[in-house]
C-alpha cells in the first residue's frame, strides 16, 4: 500500500497515490493522461489542498502542479492574461499589479493554485462582479484521450460552460485566459454593527458598496463588516505595527490560543465570543486591490459553505440562530456571509440566480459533523448550492435539482470522459459514477 503522498491544508482528506508526477508541459500532461488510460489508471491534477472535500484525490496518478506555473502572456488590448494552472493566485496577483493590471473580484485566500481555486468555484463577494470562474473566457485542457483542446464562448462553447468550474471532471485543465482590469484602489472600512442592523439595513448596504461582507459571532447578535470600494485614492495602507497586531498577532496568533481554549472548556466558548466581538473597532485603509481582498489565514479549521438565493438569507440565517440559541453546539469561529451576482457558468453556485453565501467554520480540533448537518438542513431547504470545495453531503439526485445546467453539463462530461478517467470517489459521490 502506497504512502499518505498529499493531504489538504484543513487535514480532512488525504492522497494515497501509485505514483506521482510534476509534468511542466501540457504535452507532459498530455503523455501522463495517455500513460495512466493504457494502464488503466485513474489521474487527477491537485491544487494547494485548500478544498475541504476529496475533489483532488485519487488512487491512481496524482499530478502536481508545481512545474505549470507560468505567466504565459498578457493582452493589453484585450486585457486579458494567460496563466498556467499551478501558478498561485498570491503569484498572479503581483504579476498582474506589476504590469497595470488586476482581477476585478478574489477570494480572501490568495495561496490557492489558479486551475484549483477556479475549479472548485471561489468567488469572493461582489455587488458586479462575480467569482473567479466568471472571469475566465479562455481554458486549455487534456481531454481523456490524450487531447489538447481549448475552449471558449466561441469555441467548444458547451465545455466551455460546464468545465469553467468543473470539478477537474472534465479535463485536466493546463491554462486558463482571464478578464483583467486596470490596476485600481480599493478603500477598506471595516466595522463592528449588530446583526440586527445589518439584516435591516442588508438592501442598502448591498447596493451602496462594491464589495460587502460580515462576519457573525455566534451566541452573540454581533458581527463585524467589511466595506470595499474602488477610489482613486491616493494609497494608505495600514501601518505596519496595526497590520501586524490585526491581521497577524490577533488574527491568528491570539485565535490559536482562543480556539485551543475553547477546545478545553467549550462551555466558555459564549463568552468568549462577546469579549471579541466587543474588542472590535473600526478601520480604514486604502491600498492595492489584491492587498485588501486577501488575507492570511494560519489557524487551521473545517469549513461547510452553501450558495442560497440572497432573498432567503435573513430566514436562513434565523434558522441557524436558532440552531446556536439551542446549546447543543459551542462555535467559536466566525460565520462568514458574503454576496454574488447571477453568473451563466453551468456549475457555479451563483447560476442564474443573485446568491448570498453562508459559511461555517469548525476549529480543526473540534468536532463538527452534527453542527453542519443540522446547517445543511437549512441550506437544502432553501434550495441552497453546496461549495464544491467544501464539506456536505449531497449528490446528484439533489444537486439535478438545484443546477438548472447540471444534466447538460453531465452530457458534456459522457462526451469528453466517458471512461471516466478522471473520476475518484468524491465526483462519483456528487456527480453520479
Amino acid at each position: 500500500m502506497s504512502t499518505v503522498s498529499w493531504r489538504t491544508w484543513g487535514r480532512t482528506q488525504q492522497a494515497r497515490p501509485l505514483r506521482i508526477a510534476s509534468p511542466s508541459t501540457t504535452a507532459g500532461v498530455a503523455a501522463a493522461v495517455r500513460t495512466a488510460a493504457e494502464e488503466g489508471l485513474r489521474i487527477r491534477m491537485v491544487g494547494a489542498g485548500h478544498s475541504f472535500t476529496g475533489v483532488a484525490l485519487t488512487d491512481g496518478v496524482l499530478l502536481s502542479p508545481t512545474g505549470l506555473a507560468r505567466l504565459r502572456g498578457v493582452d493589453a488590448e484585450a486585457g486579458t492574461v494567460t496563466v498556467e494552472a499551478g501558478l498561485p493566485l498570491c503569484d498572479l496577483n503581483e504579476a498582474l499589479h506589476a504590469r497595470g493590471l488586476a482581477l476585478a473580484n478574489m477570494g480572501d485566500i490568495a495561496v490557492q493554485t489558479a486551475a484549483g481555486a477556479i475549479q472548485t468555484g471561489t468567488h469572493g463577494t461582489g455587488r458586479d462582479s462575480g467569482g473567479l470562474a466568471a472571469q475566465v473566457c479562455g481554458m486549455e485542457l487534456v481531454l481523456a484521450d490524450g487531447s489538447v483542446v481549448e475552449c471558449s464562448a466561441e469555441r467548444e462553447a458547451e465545455l466551455f460552460a460546464a468545465a469553467r468550474v468543473g470539478l477537474g471532471a472534465f479535463g485536466v485543465v493546463t491554462a486558463l485566459t482571464l478578464r483583467t482590469d486596470p490596476a485600481f484602489l480599493l478603500h477598506a472600512r471595516e466595522e463592528p454593527m449588530r446583526l440586527e442592523e445589518v439584516l435591516e439595513r442588508l438592501p442598502q448596504l448591498r447596493a451602496e458598496n462594491e464589495h460587502f461582507e460580515f462576519f457573525w459571532f455566534p451566541h452573540t447578535g454581533r458581527t463585524n463588516t467589511k466595506r470595499n470600494n474602488r477610489t482613486a485614492g491616493p494609497a494608505e495602507p495600514l501601518r505596519p505595527w496595526r497590520a501586524w497586531l490585526d491581521d497577524d498577532f490577533l488574527s491568528n496568533t491570539v485565535f490559536e490560543g482562543v480556539n485551543r481554549l475553547g477546545r478545553r472548556a467549550p462551555a466558555a466558548i459564549p463568552a468568549i465570543n462577546q469579549v471579541a466581538a466587543r474588542a472590535l473597532s473600526a478601520r480604514g485603509y486604502t491600498d492595492a486591490s489584491h492587498r485588501v481582498f486577501a488575507s492570511t489565514r494560519r489557524v487551521r479549521f473545517v469549513e461547510t459553505e452553501y450558495a442560497v438565493p440572497a432573498e432567503a438569507l435573513p430566514d436562513v440565517l434565523a434558522e441557524i440562530r436558532r440552531i446556536l440559541d439551542s446549546g447543543r453546539h459551542r462555535i467559536g469561529f466566525p460565520i462568514e456571509v458574503r454576496f454574488a451576482p447571477a453568473d451563466d457558468v453551468w456549475l457555479s453556485t451563483a447560476y442564474g440566480r443573485d446568491t448570498a453565501y453562508v459559511a461555517a467554520h469548525v476549529y480543526h480540533r473540534r468536532p463538527y459533523a452534527d453542527y453542519f448537518r443540522e446547517l445543511e438542513a437549512v441550506f437544502t431547504a432553501a434550495a441552497g448550492r453546496p461549495h464544491w470545495g467544501k464539506l456536505h453531503t449531497r449528490g446528484p439526485d439533489y444537486l439535478g435539482g438545484v443546477y438548472p445546467r447540471f444534466e447538460a453539463a453531465m452530457a458534456v462530461r459522457d462526451r469528453v470522459d466517458p471512461d471516466r478517467r478522471f473520476a475518484n470517489a468524491y465526483l462519483d459521490s456528487v456527480l453520479g459514477a
